[in-house]
């Protein structure tokens, strides 16, 4: 099976689970506590007049994100309120909603752009404050704000990543990764072959994430500003052309991830995902493969019935 006809399937970790989206039906999968999968499904609405905007470069990124995080509000909702009823039924120390949304933010699209905004903001005071005597303004303001980006943003997941719940996300994150892997491969989908193949992928929201940062560097260091309060408005302006340019960075390094050397221009956003993903074991796999076939059942049925329909 050539990459160039595999769909570009995506999904994301959730809660003790993983969901995936097909090009008609949203899918999550968990592992309740009585070791019983569940499923939550989801018709993928899209809106007629945002298809023209999808096919725009930089604006489609920007769309793609906001509609993704529309559909995977609710696959997070249902896997976390499934969580929390497991958890009230045992004595054990069930962690707080904050912790479940920032663990949850960092391998999905949820709160991205809040995230985004935070990130971009911090930074640029940080920047002002700390080294505003000894870095001049201008590019080296901006070097030294994406460098302060890039730390903090190291420090929070690292931080967050000690809490077992989201070590256990982290894991389904990566069984999220491998049955793409295994799917682009043409391997059938078994726990030893999903197992075999690797937890990084190119198209990773956490690879967008460190692309963002870089693509923030080079273009605020092409826009001059006169005043903290300047610098800060034209971080927030920018924001969504960032947001856009950094999409199409992603696609450009995954469509280029066989071809030696270039295939190098992705490994910043691998480097990260070594963070971001754990090893899963083979309970995890098997909940990361039901919800895709259940994904691709439905979506399946969902092409057959239409036909049906206009024929």
């Amino acid at each position: 099976m050539s990459q160039q006809t595999v769909p570009n399937y995506g999904g994301q970790a959730v809660i003790e689970g993983v969901m995936f989206g097909g090009k008609t039906v949203t899918v999550t999968a968990v592992r309740t506590k009585n070791q019983e999968i569940e499923y939550f499904e989801a018709p993928r609405t899209e809106y007629t007049w945002v298809k023209p905007l999808k096919k725009i470069p930089i604006l489609r990124g920007l769309v793609g994100l906001i509609e993704a995080s529309a559909n995977g509000a609710k696959h997070l909702n249902f896997a976390s309120e499934r969580y929390s009823m497991d958890s009230d039924e045992e004595v054990t120390e069930s962690p707080s909603k904050l912790t479940l949304i920032l663990g949850v933010a960092v391998v999905g699209v949820l709160s991205f752009l809040f995230g985004k905004f935070v990130f971009t903001l911090v930074p640029v005071f940080l920047a002002d404050f700390l080294l505003g005597k000894w870095v001049p303004d201008g590019t080296p303001q901006t070097i030294a704000e994406g460098i302060i980006k890039i730390i903090l943003l190291l420090a929070y997941i690292t931080a967050i990543a000690q809490a077992p719940i989201i070590k256990r996300l982290f894991q389904y994150h990566g069984a999220e990764h491998k049955v793409i892997n295994a799917f682009e491969k043409g391997l059938e989908l078994t726990v030893k072959n999903v197992q075999s193949t690797s937890t990084l992928h190119y198209r990773c929201g956490s690879s967008f994430l460190i692309f963002s940062v870089i693509v923030g560097v080079v273009i605020y260091s092409l826009f001059d500003y006169q005043s903290l309060t300047e610098r800060v408005v034209q971080r927030i302006v920018l924001l969504p052309l960032v947001i856009g340019v950094s999409y199409e960075v992603l696609q450009i390094t995954n469509k280029l991830r066989d071809i030696p050397v270039l295939r190098y221009l992705g490994y910043p956003g691998l480097w990260l995902q070594k963070i971001t993903t754990r090893e899963p074991d083979d309970s995890q796999v098997e909940v990361a493969i039901a919800s895709f076939l259940k994904m691709r059942e439905l979506d399946e049925k969902h092409v057959q019935e239409k036909m049906a329909t206009t024929g």
